[in-house]
């Protein structure tokens, strides 16, 4: 008994300092980019800076709090909301959103941050490129027992892969793994 009790609880441990781990990777990858963002509207509109400032610390409060075990979806979904709004400052009309939430169960635990870097990677990836821009859609739905959250982006036509290596969905795939077991995953799918 006290043999299997010392490896369950060092199972416990090692999963805690890998969901840590995981989290740390995420933090400065998005809060670098989020606060070059609305840095960069301090001089055009300073009143409109101050204001995202307050987008940029809900995320900030995200990002040191990522390490968690979870918080409510609805929660997750706000700072990705927050995110899209800085996003859209320094994009502009470029960058359209979709909200189809409502099936989303708002209370539901998720692990911070699992979202918002699959939307950074659909604006950095699918929008960012395209001239004309284009809209990221994000979208709930469910069964019986299952959750479906779906994030959809443009794919640039001439498409060439930008500096990523996938890191971003890795994490989600194994917080995911961390979290849920096996009753979760990411699935990635390129349709043109």
């Amino acid at each position: 008994g006290y043999v299997h009790v010392q490896w369950k609880r060092q199972v416990e441990a090692q999963a805690r300092a890998e969901v840590e781990a995981l989290s740390a990777r995420i933090r400065p990858h998005f809060l670098f980019n989020s606060m070059n963002t609305v840095a960069g509207l301090i001089h055009v509109d300073a009143d409109l800076a101050e204001l995202e400032f307050e987008d940029l610390s809900e995320l900030f409060r995200a990002a040191l709090a990522a390490g968690e075990r979870a918080h409510p979806l609805e929660r997750e979904l706000e700072l990705c909301r927050r995110y899209l709004d800085i996003e859209q400052l320094r994009i502009g009309e470029r960058l359209r959103v979709e909200w189809d939430i409502d099936a989303a169960p708002a209370h539901l635990p998720v692990p911070p941050l699992l979202l918002q870097p699959l939307v950074e990677n659909a604006v950095y990836h699918g929008v960012q490129p395209l001239l004309q821009g284009g809209a990221v859609r994000i979208a709930a739905s469910t069964t019986d027992e299952e959750l479906t959250i779906t994030i959809e982006n443009p794919v640039p036509p001439d498409r060439v892969p930008r500096g990523g290596h996938g890191m971003a969905q890795e994490n989600v795939r194994q917080r995911l793994r961390l979290a849920y077991g096996g009753r979760a995953s990411l699935e990635v799918r390129e349709r043109r």
